[in-house]
């Protein structure tokens, strides 16, 4: 396999991630005298903030992505490849990926975070998290047919386990999906599933510090605790997942919760890669980088966004939060240094505008935070729709989402709540288990 893609006498960037910052940078060089190869193992650009409304069946996966060839259509000297990166070789220039290998002058990681489970690797084998578009629709799934199945159990202990829903991750997602799940409750499960008693549906979130949106500020906190408790759901902080085991979650002070529904959202680490040694990684597994988001120690290889860790930035000591708008800022920045370099001219380095942060649990029900600003209830749940939607790519998309707003603001029954489970076609299948098998191959010729 072949990246077939020829070198044409122009510098080559390649780009490792299609989120917020590689796509900002991937903008931002347009008309340059670059060649610029961005690799993403989708086909598509996803939009995070909107995931947990894909996986509460409230939003079409479809309207919160959008394909990459479109977005970059009329894009000379530019290039896409759908693929994974296996290794890099900074001695060498290159790097492997899942469809073969490929040279570069400057190398961009911009491949973002997966989710963290600190190590427990049970935890991480039966948990649901909730990162990705494709997760999402798998945590549809599991919550629609949870339902579906409770209906029809034989026992009361089995329908209970199924109707409660643990989240484990009081942050922004947690505190999302609590309150869209708090939400269907009430409004979709008396109208569609009229033979099942909706207060059988527990919703828990639980979180181990001593407050939710720890990023935020205590006001902001306590705010969305109450909205949270005033729509029914359990809130339990100060409370530690250890393990689940036998359809429960279990806890640190040896307490359980039955469920079959078990979604965690407690943390993110940067995404691996291969053949990078350890002492390039930080905190969270973040790659450490100067202030102009150059990896330490690596020749023309940088990083941005949620995978990166810069350091010796005063006012972030332990790194810029992981938030789109620091993913953003930074690949515009690096695109204006990489222009910069062409015409012979020094790195200006990244420094990052607070715009500030918001979390909605429901309608009419949120907090934002801006500079000095602060906001709660309707009018930050405005604003949270308004950025949101500026910040969604395509004017379809725009108008579907908007759309989708309007019409769930008066009336919540749409019909989206369908399970599909998809199936590859044998020839997909059949590929990716050569894939596997050559990688294999490869860590081993490695070793």
């Amino acid at each position: 396999m072949s990246l077939n893609i020829a070198k044409d006498g122009r510098k080559r960037i390649v780009i490792v991630g299609g989120g917020f910052g590689g796509l900002q940078l991937a903008n931002g060089l347009k008309g340059t005298d670059y060649q610029v190869i961005l690799i993403d193992k989708n086909n598509y650009h996803q939009f995070p903030p909107l995931i947990y409304q894909v996986a509460s069946a409230g939003m079409e996966a479809s309207s919160i992505s959008f394909p990459f060839r479109k977005n970059f259509q009329k894009r000379k000297n530019f290039y896409f490849r759908m693929a994974e990166l296996r290794a890099i070789f900074p001695e060498k220039k290159i790097i492997q990926t899942s469809i073969g290998k490929v040279e570069y002058d400057y190398l961009v990681l911009a491949a973002g975070t997966t989710t963290n489970f600190f190590g427990n690797k049970n935890v991480e084998q039966e948990a649901m998290p909730m990162k990705t578009v494709d997760e999402a629709m798998g945590l549809q799934n599991a919550i629609l047919a949870n339902i579906e199945r409770a209906i029809t159990c034989s026992t009361k202990q089995e329908q209970q386990e199924l109707l409660n829903v643990v989240v484990v991750g009081g942050g922004a997602t947690g505190v999302e999906i609590a309150g869209v799940l708090s939400e269907m409750k009430r409004t979709i499960l008396p109208h569609d599933y009229h033979d099942l008693d909706p207060s059988l549906m527990n919703i828990y979130l639980i979180e181990a510090s001593n407050r939710l949106l720890s990023a935020m500020s205590p006001e902001s906190s306590s705010a969305v605790e109450k909205y949270l408790r005033e729509m029914g759901v359990n809130i339990l902080l100060n409370k530690m997942v250890t393990d689940y085991k036998d359809h429960k979650v279990m806890l640190a002070d040896g307490s359980s919760i039955s469920t079959r529904t078990f979604i965690w959202v407690s943390g993110v680490a940067g995404q691996p890669v291969g053949n990078l040694d350890a002492s390039h990684f930080g905190r969270g597994r973040r790659i450490k980088v100067d202030s102009y988001n150059r990896v330490e120690g690596l020749e023309d290889v940088f990083c941005i966004g949620d995978q990166c860790l810069v350091e010796g930035d005063k006012d972030y000591p332990n790194g810029h939060p992981q938030l789109a708008q620091v993913a953003i800022q930074q690949g515009a920045n690096l695109a204006k240094n990489l222009k910069r370099m062409i015409k012979g001219k020094p790195f200006t380095p990244f420094r990052y505008k607070n715009l500030g942060a918001m979390a909605t649990v429901g309608r009419n029900k949120a907090v934002a935070e801006f500079a000095k600003i602060k906001m709660k209830g309707f009018w930050a749940w405005f604003m949270w729709l308004v950025v949101h939607l500026r910040s969604i790519l395509g004017v379809r998309n725009k108008m579907v989402v908007l759309l989708n707003w309007m019409w769930n603001y008066f009336n919540y029954n749409q019909s989206l709540r369908m399970i599909f489970y998809p199936k590859k076609a044998k020839e997909i299948r059949d590929r990716e288990e050569r894939e596997a098998k050559m990688h294999w191959g490869e860590d081993l010729m490695e070793r």
